[in-house]
């Protein structure tokens, strides 16, 4: 199984596809002269990624989470609002369900899967970019699912995965649709934040962070420094996640 980056993963029918993200180094948070810009992405610090890992090409499906659910990893079956399942991000999940998620494919595939950090998934989201939003500085509509957007969805109902155009590195869905949970715990700012892209394990211990905004969201919360909380068994209609691979 190749590792070069950009190359997909897939365990096979019912997984999640994987784009295999190459190491580097970016600059974590926002400048205060960024539109949008909270004080929680804060200070601004250098990260360096100095291996390769893989992320999901898109959300966890409705779909992915059913074979979860019919493979009896989970008796947890979320609500999709009325909006459809297949090909839709699943919400209603928490962190500790996509711990759960995350724990059953490590287990089936015998690879280590996991969800991504915050700084995995900013480096991820930039893709070489050092703009609010990986096309430039102002919202672009048709580029994200959120509030903003005048398509069929925004500020309405979370849209099939990859409608929107994928990133650079090939990852769709990384700004607006659903909030992703991430590995971190939760911490105000950035102070003493980890700066080789691991996991911050120190701080508000009962809640986690989540990247990257949701279809009801203004646009200024779909950039890519933005952030947001919540406790471990915390559900949203707003709120998916996608899978990392350390590699």
């Amino acid at each position: 199984m190749t590792e070069d980056p950009f190359s997909r993963i897939h365990e096979g029918d019912g997984m999640p596809e994987l784009v295999v993200i190459p190491p580097g180094a970016f600059l974590m948070g926002s400048p205060e002269t960024e539109t949008g810009h909270e004080d929680w992405e804060t200070p601004q610090h250098a990260v360096t990624l100095s291996s390769p890992f893989a992320l999901g090409r898109t959300p966890v499906t409705f779909q992915q989470w059913d074979v979860f659910l019919a493979d009896g990893g989970t008796g947890y079956r979320p609500d999709d609002e009325g909006w459809g399942r297949d090909d839709r991000p699943v919400i209603n999940v928490s962190w500790q369900d996509a711990q759960a998620y995350v724990g059953w494919l490590a287990s089936r595939s015998g690879r280590p899967y996991r969800l991504p950090t915050e700084s995995e998934w900013e480096y991820a989201a930039r893709a070489g970019t050092d703009t609010a939003y990986f096309w430039g500085d102002a919202f672009a509509p048709g580029r994200a699912n959120c509030l903003d957007d005048p398509g069929a969805w925004g500020g309405k109902a979370t849209a099939p995965v990859a409608s929107f155009p994928a990133n650079p590195f090939g990852l769709s869905d990384m700004l607006g649709n659903v909030w992703e949970w991430t590995e971190d715990v939760w911490s105000e700012f950035y102070l003493n934040a980890p700066d080789d892209g691991s996991a911050r394990r120190h701080g508000d211990l009962e809640a986690r962070a989540l990247r990257g905004g949701s279809w009801c969201d203004p646009a200024r919360m779909v950039r890519a420094a933005s952030r947001n909380r919540n406790g471990l068994g915390f559900r949203c209609n707003d709120y998916g996640f996608r899978v990392a691979l350390s590699l």
